[in-house]
């Protein structure tokens, strides 16, 4: 099966789900927390993640303009670490509820989809 063919069957299936779903986001029961004036362990996650967020562009960023070769393997060590804790972070606040998706629309996607698609002919070594 070619990647297009697959983009075409991954495109018709999140179309089904869709329809199933009906733009109904994508979410687990929320956890409550009080709502008081300190901070919650929600608070606390969610600055904790925008912060590995906001560390895993920068390592990345330093990754691409770094020249010593023992300095880029460090670094990508720790931007694999970095990158690891956002993603334990992510798990846990959408686990909790704290964190939801929407369902991408379909004409959205197949819109994206032909977009790019057009861009391929403009690849100088297409697979």
């Amino acid at each position: 099966m070619t990647n297009e063919e697959q983009l075409k069957q991954d495109a018709q299936r999140n179309m089904a789900l869709q329809q199933i779903q009906m733009n109904q986001p994508i979410k687990n029961n929320e956890v409550s927390v009080p709502k008081t004036a300190e901070m919650n362990d929600r608070d606390f996650i969610n600055d904790m993640l925008a912060t590995e967020k906001y560390m895993t562009a920068s390592y990345s960023t330093a990754l691409n303009e770094v020249s010593n070769q023992t300095l880029y393997q460090d670094l990508a060590t720790i931007f694999k670490e970095t990158q690891d804790c956002q993603r334990r972070l992510f798990e846990a606040m959408f686990k909790n509820g704290w964190y939801s998706l929407e369902i991408a629309d379909q004409q959205k996607m197949q819109q994206a989809y032909q977009q790019f698609s057009g861009y391929k002919s403009q690849f100088p070594y297409v697979q």
